[in-house]
């Protein structure tokens, strides 16, 4: 069956057409029938492709981001459309909990898929320095396969991290 989720952030020029492009790939390389998408909270680039900085370091790492940035619908928050919506940090979370009625239980933080290592908001990289992109990315590496096991609802990664292997 078929997962589908949306990564959302500010403008959909950084955090979430990367997250969008590492979660294809993970579910490409795990073989996970998984449909994924992503959007913006605010229309400042819609029909424009992801930040030159941010396709460049996403394309260091082997990921291409081919998405135009739009923006969320309130259609897009309904749970039939999809299972998960992800939001970079809290304040997208805030805007995508005051736009849809009723359950909003499948509307989470990014953050919420990480341990305490990392901070609970994917930092907007699009006014900070270069390295930001790839804190991005290492976020989202980090992230996507455990959003991917979750959904999955089985060990897809078996014998993949273990330490002593």
């Amino acid at each position: 069956m078929t997962k589908r989720i949306l990564f959302v952030c500010l403008g959909n020029i950084c955090r979430s057409p990367a997250g969008e492009a590492v979660m294809k790939r993970f579910a490409q390389e795990y073989g996970v029938d998984m449909e994924v998408d992503s959007a913006a909270t605010h229309a400042y680039h819609v029909g424009k492709l992801a930040d030159p900085r941010m396709r460049s370091a996403a394309e260091s790492r082997g990921y291409e981001l081919t998405s135009r940035a739009r923006v969320v619908t309130p259609e897009d928050l309904d749970p039939k459309r999809f299972d998960l919506v992800l939001a970079m940090d809290s304040e997208i979370h805030a805007a995508l909990h005051g736009m849809r009625n009723g359950s909003k239980l499948h509307i989470r933080m990014f953050g919420d898929y990480l341990d305490d290592h990392w901070p609970k908001d994917v930092p907007d990289p699009y006014y900070g320095e270069d390295d930001g992109f790839g804190e991005v990315l290492d976020m989202l590496e980090e992230g996507c396969p455990i959003i991917m096991q979750t959904l999955a609802g089985e060990d897809i990664f078996e014998g993949e991290f273990d330490e002593d292997a």
